[in-house]
């Protein structure tokens, strides 16, 4: 990936200072790039929008978020400071199912869509981005791995399964359609990207020690 083409210093991800005036600061230049990068998308996202936007001084946010580039990976960041509520149906396939129609649901609405389809689509374009992209999704990954853990706990997987690895494997190819191959994405996709993974996931597939079908 190459950087970013803006008029702007190395950019680099922002470590926020908690709480006061601070913090009302954060959320109001996040805010702010959100709707800049929804609106403009990459290529016309300027720091100097986003102080207009946001109405802190544009050299606050050169120190504080370096450019564009911080911009964008901070928002990701709080985004994934956010908590997710998960299903707790019992059911590893229900559990799953529910995960990917939400993503399916997000991702396709047309009031919703086009934020978190933007900011991803920007993330990509630096490294500083595609580095928080990356720690966005690990951390979701992270806690919808509860779903799977439940499961291995009431012993409906087998233990020591990676539980991220379960979530990865059913919404990958809902994030494969909606920024890989563009194909159309509907909900039946969806569950059927849920349901493999949880075949997967019963045979063994995401434990230490996989199984192959020719060894069950």
């Amino acid at each position: 990936m190459t950087g970013a083409t803006h008029p702007a210093p190395e950019p680099r991800t922002p470590t926020p200072r908690p709480g006061g005036r601070s913090a009302r600061v954060r959320a109001e230049v996040v805010a702010a790039t959100l709707a800049e990068v929804t609106e403009k998308g990459y290529d016309n996202l300027t720091v100097e929008a986003v102080a207009t936007r946001s109405g802190a001084h544009k050299a606050t946010l050169y120190r504080r978020w370096g450019g564009v580039d911080g911009l964008v990976a901070d928002a990701l960041a709080a985004s994934a400071d956010r908590p997710w509520p998960l299903p707790d149906t019992g059911d590893l396939r229900e559990d799953l199912r529910r995960i990917t129609r939400e993503v399916f649901s997000v991702f396709t609405d047309p009031e919703l869509g086009p934020t978190p389809t933007a900011l991803i689509s920007a993330a990509q374009r630096s490294d500083t981005g595609a580095a928080a992209l990356r720690a966005f999704f690990a951390a979701r990954h992270r806690q919808a791995a509860e779903v799977a853990e439940r499961a291995a706990a009431r012993g409906e997987l087998p233990a020591g399964t990676d539980g991220a690895e379960v979530v990865r494997a059913a919404t990958a190819p809902l994030y494969y359609r909606l920024f890989v191959s563009g194909e159309p994405l509907d909900a039946g996709t969806a569950e059927r990207a849920a349901d493999a993974a949880a075949l997967a996931a019963r045979a063994g597939l995401f434990t230490s020690n996989p199984t192959t079908p020719e060894q069950n």
